[in-house]
């Protein structure tokens, strides 16, 4: 019996959280990695495959047109030939691909990808720390899986920031319109949602950086509103 299947290719940071995201969206979740060795490693089950597959073992058991596939892969070219092959075999396959900048984004499209995710604007721990809110869930899943112009950006604080010294609990965020603030990450990556106790008491830095949710218009509005270029 064909089921709703998250095709996840590549085993690495990414792949983690989405697993987590997706998996009461999904009848099943496949991971598949191009090293041998996190298929005889991994606590979970991970299929091995090689970029000369023909998928047809994909199709015996999956309901392609309901189902959603990964390419999660950290090499450019190789998840570029992975989405490839994939949409070669898959006419109706609904592709989700990470790219590393702008290039690689369009050459996935162009590839047959169905959405290019930025890793830039999108971190693993990013996508972790939304999952704990359900209201994060609701715009990571619109952002990811469906026709959305929503986008998440790292805007830094910059020294002639506005907001720059100024604790968070007490920053006017009602004035950039359009925006969501979702976190902020600190110089050493780690990140706290911005209403948490600890992130509210939190006095703005040069260097810090906010992670926001928004249309690309109003992201570039934010941006210079809050003087961070």
């Amino acid at each position: 019996m064909s089921k709703k299947t998250a095709l996840i290719f590549g085993f690495n940071q990414y792949s983690s959280e989405i697993a987590i995201n997706v998996k009461d969206k999904y009848d099943n979740i496949e991971l598949y990695s191009l090293d041998e060795k996190n298929c005889n490693d991994s606590k979970c089950k991970v299929e091995y495959f090689d970029l000369s597959d023909e998928w047809s073992h994909i199709e015996k058991s999956v309901d392609v047109k309901n189902s959603i596939a990964f390419c999660v892969l950290e090499d450019t070219a190789k998840n570029i030939f992975l989405t490839i092959s994939l949409r070669a075999y898959f006419s109706d396959l609904h592709i989700i691909a990470i790219a590393s900048n702008k290039e690689s984004a369009n050459k996935l499209l162009m590839a047959g990808a169905s959405k290019v995710v930025p890793i830039v604007e999108t971190t693993a721990e990013i996508i972790a720390n939304m999952l704990e809110l359900p209201i994060s869930n609701k715009v990571l899943h619109s952002i990811l899986f469906e026709e959305s112009a929503l986008k998440i950006a790292q805007i830094e604080v910059t020294v002639k920031s506005d907001i720059k010294d100024e604790k968070l609990l007490d920053v006017d965020w009602t004035k950039y319109q359009g925006i969501i603030v979702l976190s902020i990450m600190h110089e050493d990556m780690s990140s706290e949602f911005i209403y948490s106790s600890k992130a509210k008491h939190h006095i703005v830095k040069e260097g810090d950086t906010l992670v926001v949710v928004g249309y690309e218009n109003d992201i570039k509005k934010f941006r210079k509103n809050i003087r961070s270029e």
